[in-house]
């Protein structure tokens, strides 16, 4: 698994597409329903995962569980590329489910960052490696 972050609109899907020579039908915004998971392993290409911190803010509305649920998705698709912006800096906000889904995307990129093979921050479509 490989993780790219990024300030918001700073080209972090064109980075990932060139980088590793793919192209659009392998981006899905957000984690992909187990039932298209064997099909997509199938095609022996990496899968993206664009918008994850979109993905988390949606599964935390719908009182879920993200951090499971990702859990559950690797073990069955370890050859991803999970693409997330940056939400932790910044102004914290006032209302509480803003906290929290802060919180909840900053453990998740940690815990990410740890199990991922290659971590790389964009800024203005130039990837820099972190891990």
């Amino acid at each position: 698994m490989r993780l790219v972050i990024g300030g918001r609109a700073q080209g972090k899907l064109d980075y990932v597409l060139s980088r590793w020579n793919l192209q659009k039908d392998l981006v899905w915004e957000g984690i992909p329903a187990k039932g298209d998971l064997p099909h997509l392993i199938e095609r022996r290409t990496p899968l993206i995962v664009n918008h994850f911190h979109l993905w988390v803010r949606r599964r935390i509305e719908e009182g879920r569980s993200p951090e499971e649920e990702m859990a559950a998705f690797l073990d069955f698709c370890e050859d991803c590329i999970i693409i997330c912006d940056e939400v932790g800096n910044g102004i914290v906000p006032i209302e509480p489910f803003e906290r929290e889904y802060r919180e909840r995307v900053g453990r998740l990129m940690i815990w990410l960052a740890d199990r991922a093979e290659e971590v790389e921050r964009v800024i203005c479509g130039i990837g820099q490696k972190i891990k």
